[in-house]
């Protein structure tokens, strides 16, 4: 029973013994597998990448896998692990090993300053604390402003905003510009007035874009929103310029038939029928007429003005053309214009003149009177 008792003694403390040959064995293992970088604490800006140089060493006598984590890191940090060019997660190291790991960790630009601190874990054996010291708070903001988003004018109008791109970032920013105007509009970016679709800006920097919107000509009068924005690969920075039309002005001179030509003996006069249609999309007031003619032509309208025309509608004139005495037989150019001060036309009359009967009548006569006289004079003196 005594020895019994001895040999339970004994196996007891046989088992104390190898209890704490497993942990000493542990903690060397632990102690001899750990991590190592002369940069603990680093100052940086918002934006900034840092590039971690460390080293993994195995001082056990056996090879170790061994799991590589980055723990309590902000959620909105990023960071990458790598080794022999390869992302990694872990990494086997032979007996009295070592391996380098590089971490880069990029600070995001909208950050507060202060210290953020994490570890980087080789994970059952060693902790390496390390730390980044942000020294001003970052932003991720775009302004895209504009001192006068609204403007009106006619459908041929040409409208050009002056805005401005500010880059409140903390580092160069590549914007690409687009727009959501509608179909047949015409929207472009200029910058340094030069047209662009894409513009680098400075960190901290603004820039002025110049922006041209080109309605269709036949665009209703109305008010339009153009949206137009500035984007990057993280942010994008809107805004509407509006743009109210008051209509399009334009009219069309033209004659019932479309014939441009016309027939008138000299002296006489001739009245031609006129067709002038508001073909635009406003209201046109105070369409008057004029002409060019030869010299000592003159050319009057009934009426003489046109006090309104709403969009569609056409109006008759009749234009009376006067043909001097004097001229001569052969064709004349004569151009008749319709217009106010926002929209004109015209067309252009060839008239062919022709000479009065009478003055065939009176050659007739002096032809014959010269042929009687010959013959008068042959008659009285042939026989001589």
């Amino acid at each position: 029973m005594k020895i019994f008792c001895d040999m339970k003694k004994v196996l007891f403390f046989l088992n104390i013994l190898a209890i704490s040959l497993v942990i000493s064995l542990k903690a060397s293992t632990k102690d001899s597998i750990y991590l190592y970088t002369p940069y603990t604490k680093i100052y940086a800006s918002p934006g900034d990448a840092i590039d971690y140089s460390i080293d993994l060493y195995n001082k056990t006598g056996s090879t170790q896998n061994i799991n590589i984590k980055v723990l309590n890191l902000p959620k909105d940090w990023l960071y990458e692990l790598k080794s022999g060019g390869w992302k990694i997660s872990q990494i086997s190291l032979l007996p009295d090993g070592q391996k380098n790991i590089n971490l880069k960790v990029t600070v995001p630009l909208q950050v507060e300053k202060g210290i953020y601190r994490f570890k980087v874990v080789a994970e059952g054996y060693y902790s390496l604390p390390l730390a980044i010291e942000v020294t001003k708070k970052g932003t991720y903001k775009t302004d895209f402003t504009c001192e006068q988003p609204n403007m009106e004018g006619d459908a041929k109008s040409t409208f050009t905003f002056m805005t401005k791109l500010s880059n409140q970032t903390n580092e160069k920013q590549l914007y690409s510009f687009r727009s959501e105007a509608p179909e047949g509009w015409r929207v472009t970016f200029k910058v340094n007035y030069k047209a662009v679709t894409a513009a680098e800006i400075d960190a901290m920097t603004t820039k002025d874009v110049l922006i041209e919107i080109d309605p269709p000509d036949m665009i209703e009068a109305g008010k339009y929103g153009i949206p137009v924005y500035a984007s990057t690969g993280n942010s994008t920075a809107s805004l509407i310029l509006e743009v109210v039309i008051t209509g399009s002005y334009k009219i069309e001179l033209t004659t019932p038939t479309g014939l441009l030509s016309t027939s008138i003996t000299s002296g006489k006069d001739r009245r031609i029928e006129l067709s002038v249609k508001n073909t635009g999309t406003s209201e046109i007031a105070g369409i008057n007429f004029e002409s060019s003619t030869p010299i000592n032509w003159n050319v009057t309208f009934e009426p003489q003005k046109i006090e309104k025309l709403k969009p569609g509608e056409s109006a008759k004139v009749v234009a009376t053309i006067k043909v001097d005495k004097k001229a001569i037989a052969g064709d004349y150019i004569t151009r008749i214009y319709a217009k106010n001060p926002a929209a004109s036309s015209d067309i252009t009359f060839r008239v062919t003149v022709k000479t009065p009967l009478i003055w065939g009548w009176i050659g007739i006569l002096i032809i014959l009177a010269a042929l009687g006289f010959v013959y008068y004079l042959f008659k009285k003196y042939g026989r001589r």
